[in-house]
């Protein structure tokens, strides 16, 4: 079983500069205002695990995941997501997932900092039954679909 202990998110979305978030065990839940960037957490994970399609990332393409500048920021050209993985299946065993994206170049995937192919981080996380469209991964106006 894999277990997602790290988030590290830097120029995607609304996140201009770098921030780690740690994941603890048991459940865990993002609170905030509207338009704080909590959909954008989640957007970020499902990212960095191979997501293809932009529209489920709220974006038109996919360059549109790099941060687009405000009034006071400019614009990234780059955005990178890393998540620490602990596989509790492999005692000890401590995987790094990295997605990253350049501006009209695309994007580039690493595990253990080596490239990798896109399939390759897809297998990883379907093999553990997991993945970017997984039901652990609850989006933005998915919860009604769990209730009912």
């Amino acid at each position: 079983m894999l277990k997602i202990k790290k988030l590290k998110i830097s120029g995607f979305k609304s996140f201009p500069y770098p921030k780690e978030i740690d994941i603890s065990d048991g459940i865990t839940g993002v609170i905030g205002p509207n338009g704080c960037g909590k959909s954008n957490i989640f957007e970020a994970i499902r990212w960095v695990m191979g997501e293809t399609s932009s529209k489920s990332l709220r974006s038109s393409s996919m360059d549109e995941v790099i941060f687009s500048g405000t009034q006071k920021l400019p614009a990234k050209n780059f955005a990178e997501v890393s998540i620490e993985i602990e596989n509790r299946d492999k005692e000890n065993e401590k995987l790094l997932v990295t997605r990253s994206i350049q501006r009209g170049v695309g994007s580039f995937f690493k595990i253990n900092n080596k490239d990798v192919r896109a399939k390759d981080v897809t297998m990883l996380f379907s093999d553990s039954g997991s993945g970017p469209r997984s039901s652990s991964i609850i989006s933005q106006g998915n919860i009604d679909q769990i209730i009912n």
